[in-house]
């Protein structure tokens, strides 16, 4: 992106509120951000992941959800959902490989796109850089493994409580006594049992049973935490007689 755009400030306080470039010096800012182009992508849109690996996307407005079909069955499961100051696609980024997980936009996004290469530059070149990038890394993987043991250990409304703890606002809104849930607060039914591998009718059961509990306000387009620490203990519950 040209520094004299109109657009370029934007986009650098933009840039400069991600987990990955927050904390970066002015002049480190504007030279990485002449490497960006911005993208829009479509509600709806999927992307074969195999045209990403020479590009590193940044989320800058919108959600995307990275999702992995199974060509055989058509299942899928979604990994998880990514929102403003994200970015994607890390494994392609590292290992120079196509990713099998597909980024599908939930709504209008707007991104910004830079070459893979100069991005392996700027982990070489710049250590603040890598400060940001390898915890943010790290973070990935770890919910990556959150995923994989609720998958594997854990009965389903265990793994919707986990879910939607992942995603709750410690800090009460001051407008409501509710902790806000972000990114996946008003997904619908199926959407959430895709993401914890599980089915729409499940999701309902369980929201209804957290809801009469008073640990959830929940209904079409909106969920927000009522009593974090019952949400706490029953996303600790492991294999209980429920289902």
């Amino acid at each position: 992106m040209n520094s004299d755009s109109p657009l370029f400030l934007y986009y650098k306080s933009r840039l400069a509120r991600s987990p990955i470039f927050r904390g970066l010096s002015d002049d480190v800012l504007a030279d990485m951000l002449e490497c960006f182009r911005p993208v829009t992508w479509n509600k709806g849109v999927a992307t074969d992941p195999a045209s990403l690996v020479d590009r590193f996307h940044l989320i800058i407005n919108g959600r995307v959800k990275m999702e992995y079909v199974d060509a055989t069955s058509g299942n899928w499961v979604t990994l998880f959902v990514l929102g403003p100051g994200d970015g994607f696609d890390i494994v392609s980024l590292l290992d120079g490989k196509p990713h099998e997980a597909s980024p599908v936009a939930l709504e209008d996004v707007q991104l910004l796109s830079a070459p893979t290469e100069k991005v392996r530059e700027w982990i070489s070149r710049h250590p603040d850089f890598n400060r940001n990038f390898l915890p943010y890394l790290g973070e990935r993987m770890r919910k990556m493994e959150d995923l994989v043991a609720d998958l594997g250990l854990k009965d389903t409304i265990t793994r919707l409580a986990h879910l939607i703890l992942r995603h709750t606002v410690e800090k009460p809104s001051a407008d409501e006594d509710a902790h806000p849930v972000k990114l996946i607060h008003d997904l619908t039914n199926e959407s959430l049992a895709h993401m914890i591998g599980s089915t729409r009718q499940a999701v309902n059961r369980h929201l209804q049973e957290l809801r009469k509990k008073g640990i959830l306000d929940s209904h079409p387009g909106h969920l927000v935490v009522r009593e974090l620490e019952a949400l706490k203990k029953q996303a600790d519950a492991y294999l209980s007689h429920r289902s």
